[in-house]
């Protein structure tokens, strides 16, 4: 810890408003819990303050559970032999007091100054930080220790209690699924990607990814949902002209020629669609989490996110591994589900052992596996040359969080005009008998991925 001038410390505030603190650190958990990510035992003015509010952490650290009073009478009778006597009896005489006591009053003034001064000292800090940060690190880099600095001190929820809370595991929670626009695919993930799960599409280059994606964000838009589109690979108007052509059912081929046409059925459209280009290993997760909130500023509240794609993200921090980079960049964009509380849909590259694959599972990720582990969803979409001639393709389920896995459909794959439409059972089943032997071996694979 930095050594803190006496304008640094509690003592303006004087002597009974850090005991007021000390008190409810002891008394009120979540105060206990919010002070300490920000709090530096040197504040406190008084050794004595400064060993009780010790003796709190240092139990807390270590039963990972808060003392109640009889624990706190044994930890001052067992814990304060090796600080002198005079302290230590200032220590008990405190706590003596505090028992008997009627609580803090204003301790709503008390709390929320004591937080405050906290957590501009954790700011300053982590300005000083990144002043020597300058000259070595990312800009992005230094904003996360800003913005790392500004959140300490922020949550006052402790978690769930396992007994107190016991009836909040009785009530339905709804996850908010946002269709995929595939009957059967949304049918064993619960109606689409919920609210906070990331979702992932697996293709070898050139298979179609990015056609995936507008296709899920266009199902989006047509059920009346923002949708932010990020694009780190293609013009902003060309993506736009995939999503007119998805929309219309209109080749694109033929877009500037059915002008009129396309006009008429997009204004139809009741969802907001925002296109937002960068360019390549341009933009990080912290800069789509600084645009999402110039969104939200400007009154757009977006109901589901794409980033076409994850793999094109420059990372916040440079660890000179590429796989530990890419993990940290899909654990980032399932941290800004969580933060705003929306399906995230993202894209990865498959290996060369994708190329021809009939059948592209989890094994044929690129660079980074552990990206796997982080997504709730992820399907592939796989394309031999035989497929793309006769327009057909396969979907396969390899995680599902809400459902099964393992599941093979045939597609119907027609990129003229964005088309993709799983195929009915009947249409279906032909195909996936003749590649019975194929499959099952590929599952076996699976599960033993998912047995590690």
């Amino acid at each position: 810890m930095n050594d803190f001038t006496k304008k640094d410390s509690f003592s303006k505030f004087g002597k009974r408003f850090q005991e007021n603190i000390c008190q409810l650190m002891l008394e009120d958990r979540p105060f206990f819990d919010q002070i300490t990510e920000v709090l530096d035992i040197n504040f406190f003015e008084k050794k004595y303050l400064q060993i009780f509010a010790q003796t709190l952490i240092n139990y807390r650290d270590k039963y990972n559970t808060h003392p109640n009073s009889e624990v706190m009478m044994a930890l001052l009778r067992t814990e304060l032999n090796h600080h002198d006597k005079a302290t230590a009896t200032q220590v008990r005489e405190f706590y003596a007091r505090i028992h008997t006591s009627d609580g803090v009053e204003e301790a709503m003034y008390v709390k929320d100054k004591a937080i405050d001064f906290c957590r501009k000292q954790a700011l300053k800090g982590a300005m000083l930080k990144s002043a020597k940060l300058l000259n070595t690190s990312s800009f992005d880099e230094i904003e996360k220790v800003i913005k790392d600095a500004l959140v300490l001190g922020t949550d006052n929820n402790f978690g769930h209690d396992f007994h107190r809370d016991i009836l909040r595991r009785f009530e339905l929670v709804s996850r908010n699924p946002i269709t995929t626009g595939w009957p059967r695919m949304d049918e064993i993930c619960k109606g689409g990607l919920g609210s906070s799960e990331l979702g992932v599409v697996i293709a070898p280059t050139g298979a179609g990814k990015s056609m995936v994606l507008v296709h899920l964000a266009t199902r989006a838009l047509l059920e009346g949902k923002t949708v932010v589109y990020y694009t780190l690979e293609l013009k902003d108007t060309v993506v736009g002209q995939r999503f007119d052509c998805c929309i219309s059912d209109v080749p694109l081929a033929d877009h500037r020629m059915r002008k009129e046409e396309i006009l008429r059925k997009i204004e139809d459209v009741d969802g907001t669609l925002i296109i937002k280009e960068y360019p390549t290993k341009s933009a990080s997760v912290q800069t789509l989490k600084n645009h999402i909130e110039k969104l939200r500023k400007r009154g757009i509240e977006p109901d589901m996110v794409l980033v076409d794609y994850a793999d094109l993200l420059r990372p916040t921090r440079s660890t000179g591994e590429k796989r530990h980079e890419l993990e940290e960049t899909y654990e980032g964009l399932r941290g800004l589900a969580q933060t705003y509380e929306i399906p995230f849909w993202t894209a990865s590259q498959t290996n060369r052992g994708g190329l021809n694959a009939e059948v592209i599972t989890m094994e044929a990720i690129s660079e980074a596996f552990n990206k796997c582990f982080v997504a709730d969803f992820i399907f592939s979409l796989s394309r031999t040359v035989q497929d793309k001639q006769a327009n057909k393709g396969r979907l396969f389920i390899a995680k599902n969080r809400n459902g099964p896995d393992g599941l093979v459909f045939d597609a119907f794959v027609d990129w003229s005009d964005v088309t993709i439409n799983i195929l009915d059972r009947d249409e279906s089943v032909e195909k996936l008998q003749s590649t019975t032997d194929a499959l099952s071996i590929l599952k076996e694979k699976y599960a033993q991925i998912q047995a590690k």
